[in-house]
């Protein structure tokens, strides 16, 4: 099975259910090898609380001794100016929020060359940045079930 990465969208869900968030990480890895994006790490540790800074903290103290840490290289960032660019002539800069894309745009360029599969919650904005620079890419649902939200792909 190929590599994947989770999206910001897939831990933040994740840790909205409380302590399963790990379980219900484990149940969308199946067997993949799981990576995490530098990017992610940024904004997870932007986002958090302070209950769940040390679940991110864990986080990314495993994924660096895994040496399963992916961080966006040059071209990656030349990559992503270049799909936003060509967002921005599609759909217009106001309508098409780029600097709330660019984020994204990395994990994407970064993933895809590597051969990595990004798991989203956020199916709008990656499926529009897949419209100028293919790469892979799955949707993850939450949905909640008895009071608790459960994932599927």
């Amino acid at each position: 099975m190929r590599p994947v990465l989770f999206d910001s969208s897939v831990y933040i869900a994740a840790l909205r259910t409380g302590d399963d968030a790990t379980l219900t990480l484990r149940q969308l890895r199946s067997e993949a090898q799981v990576w995490l994006s530098a990017v992610v790490l940024e904004e997870l540790y932007a986002g958090v609380n302070r209950r769940d800074r040390r679940v991110v903290e864990r986080l990314q103290r495993d994924f660096d001794s895994a040496r399963r840490i992916l961080v966006p290289n040059l071209n990656d960032w030349t990559q992503t100016g270049a799909v936003l660019a060509r967002l921005a002539a599609r759909y217009g800069y106001e309508q098409m929020g780029q600097a709330r894309l660019t984020n994204d745009a990395l994990i994407a360029m970064s993933a895809a060359r590597q051969g990595i599969i990004i798991m989203t919650a956020n199916e709008r904005d990656f499926a529009r940045l897949a419209q100028c620079r293919p790469f892979e890419w799955a949707s993850v649902r939450f949905t909640k079930s008895s009071g608790q939200e459960r994932a599927s792909e």
